[in-house]
């Protein structure tokens, strides 16, 4: 066998072994990583990030939140976010005076263009929300907007996680 021939079959070795360690990835669903800022009123797991998998683009991850829990009004800058719902029944109010409302329930999912100045409400007084979250970034951006006065004002629990901070 000629050198281009092993050189050939070495090549061929190193890109399977790329692709066995580098390709697709499978997070199982009890696997996900709870090592995240936990707050009270929430549960927030990351499943696809750049720390677990390399991710460049998106982060990927759960969220379960306590009945009646609300954020503040925000929005994410230039990320987009899609949540899907998997249990339980949200609803979105957004616009400049939050003047929208949309509800979502299982199986729906939700798009949050980028700068939209929103408020995320576990709209069920009893049963957790449990969502699919993913956004178009692995940094967190959020900018509370504090001159709009919610509809809903928030109260008793606080939709709040790493990206979404308590109120003031």
């Amino acid at each position: 066998m000629s050198d281009n021939h092993h050189q050939h079959e070495r090549g061929h070795q190193d890109r399977e072994d790329r692709w066995k360690h580098n390709g697709v990835r499978v997070i199982k669903g009890d696997q996900l990583d709870p090592n995240t800022a936990q707050t009270p009123g929430m549960y927030r797991q990351a499943a696809i990030n750049h720390a677990r998998v390399s991710a460049q683009k998106i982060w990927a991850g759960t969220v379960a939140i306590e009945p009646n829990a609300k954020t503040g009004v925000h929005h994410h800058g230039p990320l987009e976010s899609v949540i899907f719902v998997v249990r339980g029944k949200a609803r979105m109010r957004w616009g400049d005076r939050l003047e929208y409302v949309a509800e979502a329930g299982p199986g729906d999912f939700i798009y949050v263009p980028p700068y939209v100045p929103h408020q995320e409400i576990n709209a069920d007084p009893e049963n957790p929300l449990q969502c699919v979250l993913v956004r178009s970034d692995n940094e967190a951006v959020v900018v509370n907007i504090t001159d709009v006065e919610p509809v809903e004002k928030p109260e008793e629990v606080y939709w709040v996680d790493p990206i979404h901070k308590h109120p003031h």
